[in-house]
C-alpha cells in the first residue's frame, strides 16, 4: 500500500446540499450606516437658526413646533438680528411685519445672550407686544442634569 491518492476522498458526498449561512452579512448594514452618518454630519450645522448666541440654561421642556418660527436674536453687544440679518431697533417692526405678512399669530422666538441685561430683552418683547404679536417665546438651552 504505497500511499496512493484515492479519488473518492476528494469528492463531496452526494447527500450534502448547500446549507444556508447562519451568519448575518453586516457589510450592507455598515454601508448604510456610514452614508446616514455623513448625511447627518452635513445637515446638522444647517439646522441652527439665527446667529450664535450664548443662551441661558433652564430646566423647562421644549415647546411643540407647528411651523417654522421667526427668530429674533440679541447678541452680547446688543445688536439685533431678524433670522440672520442684522437690523436696527427702529426698523425691526417694519421688517418683521414684512417677513410675517402682518400675521399676528406667527410664533416669534426671542434669543437673548446670557450676558446682556434683562431690560434689553424686555424692550424687544415690549416692541413685539405693541406691534400686536402675541405668540412670543424666549429661547433657552436645557440644563445638563448629569453634572
Amino acid at each position: 500500500m504505497a500511499g496512493g491518492l484515492d479519488s473518492s476522498a476528494w469528492r463531496r458526498p452526494v447527500t450534502s446540499r448547500y446549507r444556508p449561512m447562519s451568519e448575518i452579512n453586516v457589510i450592507p448594514f455598515v454601508d448604510v450606516m456610514l452614508v446616514l452618518l455623513i448625511i447627518f454630519m452635513v445637515t446638522a450645522p444647517l439646522l441652527a437658526v439665527g446667529v450664535p448666541v450664548n443662551l441661558p440654561k433652564t430646566g423647562a421642556r421644549p415647546l411643540p413646533e407647528d411651523s417654522q418660527p421667526v427668530a429674533i436674536s440679541i447678541t452680547h453687544d446688543g445688536k439685533l438680528y431678524l433670522q440672520k440679518t442684522e437690523v436696527g431697533r427702529k426698523e425691526l417692526l417694519a421688517r418683521l411685519q414684512a417677513v410675517t405678512q402682518s400675521n399676528p399669530n406667527v410664533r416669534i422666538y426671542v434669543r437673548g445672550d446670557r450676558d446682556i441685561s434683562y431690560g434689553s430683552v424686555i424692550e424687544v418683547m415690549a416692541l413685539l407686544n405693541a406691534a400686536g404679536f402675541s405668540k412670543v417665546a424666549l429661547v433657552t438651552d436645557t440644563l445638563d442634569r448629569r453634572k
